[in-house]
């Protein structure tokens, strides 16, 4: 190697150096802030209650694209064109997302279920334009529900955030909703009294707020009484099916009748 080599070497090595020295401290600086961003995002969400099973997926997210970001600044550093790459990737972003716009829909809803939380694995919700069941699984395309008969419904994302969400048992506890008809010749108070006794019997029912029977509806066959029982969420299909089992057996027990729609037909001979 003569003179003239190791003279543009050393040029070189003068003119390249610093950008060499300034972009890998770049690197290493960037890398440890980014880490310790992706870190606080964790500890945020973790103290803002969101689920656990969002926090890994948008953690690592907003690290990856801190990371290209960081990597596209230290190729500026060199001189490097970034325009070209900012263009192919938003290109790429683009057809993508029209490839998957569905999808994506699902996904960005099941950012915000998990983020706004209408609901939690474990309440009882109809969800989906009429899905009622236990949830159980909260994901990031889908919502996973457990019917009454152990069926297993999964209700896309986005179908979920453009219905109504009915929470029945996210307050901790619910009324239950019940009526019971009566013949026009039976006594309502006594039907109220056997009701409210029944009431009491049931373990489930709470004391407050207290049970109550009102005339509903003074229909065609029957006259109508409303109650509403409150029981915690978990004891909703409990209490609904003790107190219709356990009305029907008093009422029979003290001669009080249920009637059902019937039809006179008259023949003439």
């Amino acid at each position: 190697m003569d003179f003239l080599d190791l003279e543009k070497l050393s040029e070189l090595a003068t003119t390249y150096m610093p950008q060499v020295i300034g972009a890998i401290l770049t690197l290493i600086i960037g890398f440890w802030v980014v880490a310790r961003i992706s870190s606080a995002l964790d500890r945020i969400m973790e103290s803002r209650g969101i689920d656990q099973t969002v926090r890994p997926f948008l953690s690592s997210l907003v690290s990856v694209g801190l990371k290209v970001m960081l990597l596209l600044a230290v190729a500026g550093m060199f001189g490097i064109e970034t325009t070209s790459f900012v263009a192919i990737f938003g290109a790429l972003a683009f057809a993508v997302g029209m490839a998957l716009q569905g999808s994506l829909g699902h996904f960005a809803s099941g950012v915000l279920l998990l983020t706004f939380r209408p609901y939690k694995v474990g309440d009882l919700v109809t969800i989906g334009g009429g899905e009622t069941g236990e949830v159980v699984g909260i994901q990031i395309f889908n919502t996973v529900l457990k019917t009454l008969d152990n069926k297993r419904i999964i209700v896309p994302n986005g179908v979920v955030t453009s219905n109504v969400i009915t929470n029945i048992s996210g307050q901790g506890i619910i009324g239950v909703e019940l009526t019971f008809g009566i013949g026009y010749n039976d006594s309502i108070d006594k039907a109220r009294e056997v009701i409210l006794r029944v009431g009491k019997e049931c373990e489930w029912i709470l004391d407050d707020p207290a049970q109550g029977v009102v005339v509903g509806e003074l229909a065609d066959s029957s006259v109508n009484l409303n109650t509403r029982p409150f029981c915690k969420s978990e004891h909703y299909w409990d209490t609904l099916f003790y107190m219709q089992e356990h009305v029907k057996k008093a009422f029979d027990a003290e001669g009080i009748s249920i009637p059902f729609p019937q039809m006179d037909v008259h023949l003439d001979k």
